[in-house]
């Protein structure tokens, strides 16, 4: 099973939030998911990123995939910084 993190869009129209989800890759993008692991409003004044950085370095010791935007809010919030600082 591939096991992605990526984000599930929530809220009302023209008023997104988005939740990190760590989800098989099968899966649709607000369908079933494993595991919630942090949310990201991108409407707020400043942006908020929640990631619980515990169990995102879990299900990435554990070989979950990002995906790009993943990616890119991970490096903003300074999750992917301590992956590879603990990859040395």
């Amino acid at each position: 099973m591939a096991v992605r993190i990526r984000l599930r869009r929530m809220g009302a129209k023209k008023a997104p939030f988005y939740r990190i989800v760590v989800a098989d890759s099968r899966s649709p993008r607000d369908g079933r998911f494993i595991e919630e692991i942090g949310y990201y409003d991108p409407l707020k004044d400043p942006v908020i990123i929640n990631i619980k950085e515990d169990r995102a370095l879990d299900w990435l010791s554990k070989g979950a995939q990002l995906s790009e935007t993943a990616k890119a809010l991970f490096k903003k919030a300074g999750v992917l910084k301590k992956t590879v600082e603990e990859g040395q």
